[in-house]
This record gives structure tokens, sequence and C-alpha cells, in this order.
């Protein structure tokens, strides 16, 4: 089992936000560098569950036995990993087949033959909320110093995933600056065809544009488009490509 404490998983979480494409591959990394770093003698299965506006759902997993596993409670609605993103507090089960605290879910989950689990909230921003959850086939397998270290492994890893969605989100914005530029260079082109056509002021033109725009039910950015296509130009590119 790899020590989370050692100082090249902080280098490891940062190499893995900056090579990832996005949220949704840094989260599924994660999840198998977790079970890795985790996994001792024994097997583990991972996931990953986001609560947002009140819904819940699996975002990453370290197999289709541990998505299984995380949707039996959103099922019943309640169960330790629900508890830990929820309340944003540790909840370990030692023991499914003398757990008292979720008497619809446990039974399900012994069935399955998963005897312990172990949910630990990531720190995250905002109303999102986060919480990793281990399960294990052995009774007791996060007691002591396991869960210690699976407990400092999520505090590392909340920082990175953190990170993860601040660049998503900027990277979001970026793209919806780029092509905020890209319309409005189209549009520009647009009008100064209108321009040369009608012998008519830029603000003339634009007006022309608006008016067959809503003439049409049609967006002013993609009238212009097609403007500009049909009248041989490329589409618009602007200054910053």
């Amino acid at each position: 089992m790899t020590d989370p404490h050692s100082s090249s998983l902080g280098d490891y979480m940062q190499d893995l936000v900056l090579n990832t494409g996005d949220v949704d591959e840094f989260l599924n990394e994660l999840v198998r560098f977790s079970v890795q770093a985790l996994s001792n003698d024994q097997d583990i299965l991972c996931g990953i569950t986001l609560l947002r506006h009140r819904r819940a759902g699996t975002v990453a997993s370290s197999s289709a036995e541990a998505q299984k596993t995380d949707e039996i409670q959103y099922k019943y609605g309640a169960g330790p990993c629900l508890r830990a993103s929820r309340e944003q507090t540790v909840i370990y089960v030692a023991d499914m087949r003398t757990e008292k605290r979720w008497p619809e879910y446990t039974p399900v989950m012994v069935k399955e033959g998963i005897l312990s689990s172990l949910a630990i909230p990531f720190d995250l921003e905002g109303e999102t909320k986060a919480a990793m959850n281990l399960y294990s086939r052995e009774p007791n397998y996060f007691e002591g110093s396991m869960r210690d270290i699976v407990q400092a492994h999520v505090r590392q890893t909340s920082k990175a995933f953190r990170l993860a969605v601040l660049v998503a989100e900027r990277t979001e914005r970026a793209n919806d600056l780029a092509h905020a530029l890209e319309s409005r260079t189209t549009i520009d082109l647009a009008v100064g065809i209108v321009m040369g056509q009608n012998r008519c002021t830029q603000d003339e033109a634009f007006e022309i544009l608006k008016s067959a725009s809503s003439t049409r039910n049609i967006k002013l950015r993609d009238l212009a488009a097609q403007l500009v296509t049909s009248s041989g130009g490329e589409s618009a590119r602007t200054h910053f490509e």
C-alpha cells in the first residue's frame, strides 16, 4: 500500500490535474490511483459520489461493481456515502452484518458481499459536495491506521480536486470568450458586406441584419455566418488564433 503522506503524492496530483483533459478524466484517474494506493492484501472498490442541487450520482468508479455498489445507496436514499457528502463528515461501517443505521441498505450490501466501508468527504468550495467511497469484502478493513491513511489521502487529493474544477471552469469561460469573439468577428464581417451591398452606414447595416434575424427567427450570429459564407468568405477567425 502506498503511503499517501509521501511527498510524491502532491506532485502526482498536480501532474494529474495538468495532464488530464477534463474533470471526468481527472476523477477516473484519481479513483484508479486511489485503489492502487490504498489497497493492501485485499482488493477494494472505490467510487466518488457528487451531490449537487440535492441530486446524487457517482461521477467516477474503479469498476462496474463499484458503480453498482454506490447506486444501491441512491436507490434507498440513505447510506454512508450520502451521509458523508451531505454532512461533510467521515462515515465508517466496520461490519455491515451488525450495522444498524441503515436497516434496508445494509442487508443488500451483505448479499452483494460487501462487509465494510469508509466514506470520506472532499473539502470542496461552493454548493457542490462530494465524498470518496471505499468498500471491502472484509469486515473491519478500514480500522486504525488504515483509516488515518485514507483520510490523509482524501485531504491531499481534495486540493487537486478543487484545482481541477477551477481549471475546468476557467477553460469553459475561455472557450465562451473565444466563441463570443468569433461571433463578434463574424457579425462585423456581415455588417461590412451589407454596407457594401446597400451603400449604407454601419449602424444601418447592423439594423438590417437585426431585422432579418428577427423576421427569419434565426440567431444574429448564425445569420451573419450564412451571409459571410454565401458571399464567398470563410468562417471568421479572431486575431487571437
